[in-house]
């Protein structure tokens, strides 16, 4: 079993798991999220090169799109929220 922290949160695992894997199982399209991995912003190429550790710290962000009230001075918003 290993422990890591993923946005925040103590997550257990049963073993070391590649970071796609873990996608998956929380059923994130991983096109659709950004990931920091110890510190580290892992690229979306390298991420079935990614395994998630005992100790490791994962901040998973997925982008949403969003519009902005109308006669606002910006017509689009892009904002931010945390999976998992």
């Amino acid at each position: 079993m290993i422990s890591l922290q993923v946005n925040g949160k103590v997550v257990q695992l049963e073993h070391p798991t590649r970071l796609l894997d873990y996608l998956h199982q929380l059923g994130v399209n991983p096109r659709a999220v950004a990931v920091e991995h110890n510190g580290t912003i892992i690229e979306r190429a390298a991420f079935d090169a990614a395994t998630l550790e005992d100790g490791d710290t994962v901040e998973i962000v997925r982008m949403v799109g969003g519009g902005v009230a109308e006669g606002s001075p910006r017509t689009h918003g892009e904002a931010s929220e945390l999976v998992g």
